[in-house]
């Protein structure tokens, strides 16, 4: 019952998104700004809250830390493997790799994370994120400009190392943690704003992504999208499972990591596919599609856990 609870009030919100913006009460020239807003403030007042707050000496784990980065790093492999077997387009792979390993972790991840394990659980996925972030972007990044190796694409694949590097989210999962060591109470002051502006993160983030779903390329799309959703959704978390097994990790414990593993397709595989050449049809259909089975992923690994 709690699996339930915690994913249809987030699906519900997505859905209430994608009405509004059909129904023109998010038009397109307020989700730029309004992603922006939850980017930029938002999501990164929530983390850097929610580990400041929070105790690494209970909260943080090595070893669910590197179960979780190497079944990332497993599956981004695996993937290519797959790319090669399945024939995938040269202008297609790098976009097809990115779209079955890159996950929503800042939007998606964290909601279920927040509402299915509560304030303890949802520091322990924070504490992951800055790190699985950055390895995510690293190799789709590597990924695109591999398969993308124009002078254009050399010159986008900086600008957008460099922007990861100035990511929000994890320049505050970074501050968090700084902050944590310190063992430092946050000024009520500070605490309050933050708690004010953490507030819209979660709600709004979830109303953006409902309103950017498309699902009119899905009938021409769904068939060489449909393995990069199931690797998305099935053999990521799947790998990360085994691994936490292999390790001694309880389900108690490497349920957050499970969490951001099992997350779709990051909707910022839409940009890094605009700006690297490469498909953007199919990540645009990636997204949209592993966004709604992930209702039905959530809940069945979840459910086995």
């Amino acid at each position: 019952m709690q699996i339930l609870n915690t994913i249809i009030p987030i699906f519900s919100m997505i859905f209430l998104g994608w009405l509004a913006g059909r129904r023109g009460f998010i038009p397109p020239s307020f989700v730029g700004p309004a992603n922006r807003l939850v980017f930029y403030f938002a999501i990164p007042a929530m983390v850097f809250a929610a580990i400041a707050k929070g105790s690494l000496k209970t909260d943080f784990n090595p070893v669910l830390l590197g179960c979780t980065l190497a079944a990332v790093g497993l599956s981004f492999g695996i993937t290519c493997i797959m790319g090669r077997m399945f024939h995938v387009p040269k202008h297609r792979f790098g976009t097809f790799v990115q779209s079955a390993v890159h996950g929503n972790l800042g939007y998606i991840g964290l909601a279920v994370a927040y509402y299915y394990l509560g304030q303890e659980g949802f520091v322990s996925a924070s504490l992951l994120i800055g790190f699985i972030m950055i390895l995510q972007n690293l190799l789709s990044v590597s990924i695109l400009q591999f398969y993308n190796d124009t002078d254009a694409s050399r010159h986008n694949a900086g600008k957008i190392l460099s922007k990861i590097m100035g990511n929000p989210v994890i320049i505050s999962a970074v501050a968090g943690i700084c902050f944590s060591l310190t063992n430092a109470a946050l000024p009520m002051v500070l605490a309050r704003t933050l708690d004010i502006i953490s507030g819209m993160a979660l709600p709004l983030a979830l109303l953006l992504i409902g309103a950017t779903l498309n699902f009119d390329l899905l009938k021409s799309q769904l068939a060489p999208v449909l393995p990069a959703a199931g690797i998305k959704l099935v053999l990521v978390p799947g790998l990360g499972v085994v691994l936490y097994t292999v390790w001694g990790l309880s389900s108690e414990t490497y349920v957050p990591g499970l969490i951001l593993l099992a997350s779709p397709s990051a909707t910022v595989s839409y940009v890094m596919a605009v700006e690297m050449n490469g498909d953007v049809d199919f990540a645009v259909t990636a997204i949209s599609l592993c966004t709604l089975l992930s209702a039905v992923s959530f809940f069945v690994w979840l459910h086995i856990t």
